[in-house]
């Protein structure tokens, strides 16, 4: 019986223990502070405006090439059998290499935007880091790794305020 008594002693102590220690635990949406934050938005409308013109400039010389082509294969019965191989290769050099840059542009930007997202996590993480020592928080999780909170305890938005305080752009180069 003093065993049973014990035990359940113990369970309410600890029980309250967890529950104090809850009150230390909040989350962010750290996708939203990315996205919604002043540099993180400036950011990626930079991106975006610098992808838009370099993917025109692309579809551009892409549909050129396809217009080479077609003209190519029209021509075809005028042509001498070595000139039309010839044309064909050159033809197929021009789009092996246009494919090349195409790649590597978007190679690229995949790199600016993950660059871009690594600098701006940096800036973040000082913010969070005095945040929590200024407020007596245990611990800020990521809202994608939550199942069920309440959403006071979401500090998502001040997060993002302060951020856009100390933190107005980046820079991508």
């Amino acid at each position: 019986m003093k065993h049973i008594k014990l035990i359940t002693l113990i369970f309410v102590f600890l029980s309250f223990g967890s529950l104090s220690q809850s009150e230390e635990l909040y989350f962010v949406n750290m996708q939203k502070i990315l996205n919604k934050s002043k540099a993180g938005s400036s950011a990626q409308e930079t991106l975006k405006k610098e992808f838009s013109a370099k993917d025109k400039k692309y579809k551009a010389e892409s549909a050129s090439l396809k217009k080479e082509e077609t003209e190519l294969i029209a021509k075809k019965k005028s042509l001498s059998p070595e000139d039309y191989k010839k044309k064909v290769s050159a033809l197929r050099k021009k789009n092996v290499d246009f494919q090349s840059r195409r790649r590597q542009a978007s190679s690229d930007f995949v790199k600016k935007k993950n660059d871009a997202r690594d600098k701006l996590i940096k800036a973040i993480n000082p913010i969070l880091q005095k945040y929590m020592s200024e407020n007596n928080i245990m611990m800020i999780i990521n809202e994608k790794n939550v199942i069920l909170a309440n959403s006071q305890r979401d500090l998502t938005q001040n997060i993002i305020d302060l951020l856009d305080k100390e933190l107005k752009s980046i820079n991508l180069n």
